[in-house]
């Protein structure tokens, strides 16, 4: 009922992409925005990578149909599979090609398309999960005119435990199981999850990464001006900051009104706390992601 999933998830509302929509009719605007207002042009980016795991076709990656439609023709352009934890990996590796000189500019995009690979009667998933992007552009600062000196990630870290590969899974469509009649009727081209181990883990990483955080960087919770995490159900948030004795009153949260959108999830939030005046130049902000690998990964960021 409405009542049973507001109470356990805090999801009231999600949104789903109409039947002729894909997943680059998504990224493409949500890319086109963030390159707008970090004020350069397409032609300035060096780099275009899409996290995601549902993208138009598998080959060519989905990046390039954000290529294509921005007009970043001197971009390269490429997927990273790493489902909820994908932007955080985007922005690393983004962060890493920018920090050697390789790359000025790179627009990392998070979208995903999840209803197309929910089966509508699987009650654990169908309630939970739904479609949206967001994106970040990351450049290099003597490439940006009028940016806050502070400007800077200041550390990330990310991991994955191959261990846990079945607890959340889409079992068909690759080489192991190819695409067959078979399986089409076996539904194994739909998302299946393990909720109560998915549950488990997700509370216990998230508070694991942040202690990781401030231990690492010699800061104190008191620092943090605003923590953004993956939008991934309101009792495994509770639970974390009920751990850590921190007030839900700095984090960001949005699932009420977009349920989980995996990779696309974490940059929709980030999106939302900078127009609405939430982050300030100069603000201390945590992100923070787990997902399908299972993966994490979390950003310190001065914004």
């Amino acid at each position: 009922s409405d009542e049973w999933i507001t109470q356990r998830t805090g999801i009231r509302e999600r949104r789903w992409v109409n039947e002729d929509q894909a997943n680059s009719d998504l990224s493409s605007p949500a890319a086109r925005n963030a390159v707008e207002a970090a004020g350069i042009a397409p032609e300035d980016l060096d780099a275009v990578i899409l996290c995601t795991v549902t993208p138009d076709t598998f080959v060519p990656a989905g990046a390039c149909y954000i290529q294509r439609d921005l007009g970043a023709v001197n971009a390269t352009a490429f997927d990273m599979t790493a489902a909820c934890t994908g932007w955080v990996y985007g922005t690393m590796v983004a962060h890493n090609m920018i920090q050697t000189g390789a790359w000025k500019h790179a627009v990392v995009v998070g979208a995903e398309t999840l209803s197309r690979i929910l089966d509508k009667e699987d009650r654990n998933t169908v309630v939970l999960f739904s479609d949206g992007a967001g994106a970040t552009v990351l450049s290099r600062a003597d490439a940006v005119s009028g940016l806050h000196p502070n400007s800077q990630i200041l550390d990330f870290g990310t991991g994955s435990d191959g261990n846990g590969w079945d607890l959340i899974l889409l079992p068909g469509g690759g080489s192991r199981r190819p695409a067959t009649q078979h399986s089409v009727d076996e539904k194994q081209h739909y998302l299946t999850m393990n909720g109560r181990e998915v549950f488990k883990f997700a509370v216990k990483k998230m508070a694991e990464m942040m202690r990781t955080c401030v231990e690492k960087n010699g800061i104190s919770f008191d620092d943090i001006d605003l923590v953004v995490p993956h939008q991934v159900n309101i009792r495994i948030l509770d639970a974390v900051f009920d751990n850590l004795g921190l007030s839900m009153d700095r984090c960001v949260v949005n699932l009420d009104r977009y349920g989980n959108s995996s990779a696309a999830s974490l940059p929709i939030a980030l999106d939302e706390a900078v127009r609405s005046g939430r982050i300030q130049r100069g603000d201390l902000i945590f992100t923070t992601a787990f997902g399908s690998g299972l993966t994490w990964g979390w950003n310190l960021i001065r914004w």
